[in-house]
This record gives C-alpha cells, structure tokens and sequence, in this order.
C-alpha cells in the first residue's frame, strides 16, 4: 500500500490515489525559523512586518492581528514605516538541519517563504483602511506588493535548494463565510500577478503548488489554477464543492472536511455517518480529495469535528476507515 505521502503526492500531481488521502494542514507550513518574526511560541508577539498579534478568541485561539493601532494610515507613507529583515547572512544548511532531520519519508513536506499579500496589508493598515487604499491608491498597493514578492522570492529560491519541499505553499486569506473580500477585477489587477510571480519560482522548479484560504473563494480559483496550483485547502462549504469538482475532476485537489454545520446535538449516530458517506461518494470517485485529518484520543484520521465533538468524530473516523479504500482500483 502506498504511504500517506505517495497516496497524497498522486493527488498534487492530479493523479488517481489508492485511496482517499488524509490531509494534515501543518504538512504545508514548513518554513524557515525566521519567518516568524519576533513571536512567542503561541503565536503572540511582532509578525515580520511589525504587526502586533494577539490570541483572537474561537473553538481554536490563533494568533491574529490586533484590530486597533495599526502601524501605517497613510498607504503612500509605507516605505517610511515596512521594512523586511535582511537574511542574506543566513546559513541556511545549518538553519535547514533541525527541520530536515525531523522530516518523516512517510508525510508530505511543504511550504515557502511567503506571509501572503492581501492579509499583511489588512493587518498593517485594518481592513477599513487596507481595502480604501486598494481603491484609492492602487499603484502604492502594487508598489508595496512588488517589495514584498522581491523579498519573498529571493528566499524562496534558496528555500527550494535547502529544503528539497514535496511542494510549494502560499497561504494568503482574501474570503469570509460567504464572499471574497475583492471583486475578481480587482483581484486580477491587485493580487494574483504577485501570488503568480511567487508560486513561478516552485513550478519552474518542476514542484506542484498548494494554497490555503479559508472562506468562499471560488469566484478566484480559475486564476489559480492557472498559476499552476494544484491543491486547496480548507475547502469550506459555503462553496459549491460538487459544483467545483464536476467542473475540475481531480485538477484541483480539494482538502476539505465534513463541517459541523451539518448536524447537531439531536443528530443521530447513524444520520452523522449517513451525511459523512454521501459527503464522500460525491467527492471521492476520480481522485482529488483529501480529508483534513485531526487525532481524536484513538489516533484515528478524523477529518472532521471540532472539540467538545468527540463523540460524533469517533463515529466519522470509524466510518471513515470503513469506506476509504472503495473508491479506486
């Protein structure tokens, strides 16, 4: 049987997997220590940028942006105020190392040397103020957006040498629950030739590509595709997932999970294992799918639950390893 990685590697490259793939988020997120700017261990502290990050609150605290006291008001005075570390007296085979030795051959490994775009700016500037300057000051934006590529690819080349990564990440949030945050022109005009000119460094080193965005993204994952990416992850529901796959088959590999919006407490146990099943019959057949994968206190691939959930995770895990290996030949 193929290991996690073979299987998960055969759906980047929009092959036919042996089975359905887990899917961990974490296996995206290799990146140089460096890259976490001044933060604590949980999160907290200056980004890169010199953006405050706090503990926001949810089912999972993350570390987010604080949302008073932005760094820069005036998008036109930023080259007074962003300035990116220089790394360029790094030793990146020692830096490399401790990661490297870590490194299972049994799980993928990616990740980059990219914050994103669009969230840097909402971070430095608040999003009332972030979205005015891309309306206001498009040139300035671009301007901004063209320092941080510069950066971002300049260390991503050597990243590639040093890491040898499975495949090449960007995560870079531009959607809430129901919409994007940008019209598609805009988006075309302000973001996607940066997001292109820094997943062109990890295509041209002949790596597939993923990206991460939470929220409805859909109406931009035409552009990227063509930018050469090849997995998307976490594919919430709010966007028409079998649309989505009847369009694409396995061209896009679509890293989701069965979200809790659909149950609750008086959800039978067989109504959860019913909805997880018809979830993944109309996902599963042709490949591109991989499941998110959380432990519960089995260490069982649990694509699913939030905590607090334990109980109906059980019952999606257990169907889960029921029904994964009766899709493919």
């Amino acid at each position: 049987m193929l290991s996690i990685k073979e299987n998960f590697m055969r759906i980047v490259n929009k092959q036919v997997p042996e089975y359905v793939s887990t899917y961990d988020l974490f296996w995206a997120f290799n990146m140089p220590p460096f890259m976490m700017g001044e933060r604590n261990p949980d999160g907290t502290g200056k980004d890169l940028f010199g953006v405050d990050q706090v503990l926001g609150s949810g089912v999972v605290p993350a570390a987010m942006p604080k949302t008073h006291d932005f760094i820069l008001d005036d998008i036109t005075k930023w080259r007074d105020v962003i300035k990116l570390p220089d790394f360029s007296d790094v030793d990146w085979e020692i830096m490399a190392k401790p990661q490297l030795d870590m490194r299972s051959p049994d799980l993928p490994f990616g990740g980059g040397t990219s914050m994103g775009f669009f969230q840097p700016l909402m971070g430095i500037m608040g999003f009332s103020d972030g979205l005015s300057a891309m309306f206001e000051e498009p040139d300035e934006v671009k301007a901004l957006y063209e320092y941080i590529s510069d950066w971002s690819i300049d260390l991503a080349k050597k990243y590639i040498y040093y890491y040898k990564p499975d495949y090449g990440f960007l995560a870079d949030d531009i959607a809430h629950e129901r919409n994007p945050f940008l019209s598609l022109e805009m988006f075309k005009d302000l973001v996607a030739p940066y997001w292109r000119r820094y997943y062109d460094v990890f295509t041209e080193a002949g790596l597939p590509c993923g990206h991460h965005n939470c929220g409805h993204f859909e109406l931009y994952l035409d552009e990227l595709m063509d930018m050469g990416v090849t997995f998307w992850d976490p594919v919430q529901s709010s966007n028409d997932l079998p649309g989505i796959k009847a369009k694409h088959g396995n061209n896009i590999a679509l890293c989701t999970h069965l979200e809790t919006r659909f149950y609750n407490q008086s959800t039978t146990e067989e109504e959860v294992r019913a909805t997880f099943r018809a979830f993944v019959d109309e996902l599963a057949p042709g490949g591109g799918l991989a499941l998110f994968m959380m432990a519960t206190n089995d260490d069982m691939p649990n694509p699913c639950a939030l905590p607090g959930d334990a109980e109906r995770a059980k019952w999606i895990a257990d169907e889960f390893e029921k029904i994964r290996y009766s899709y493919y030949n």
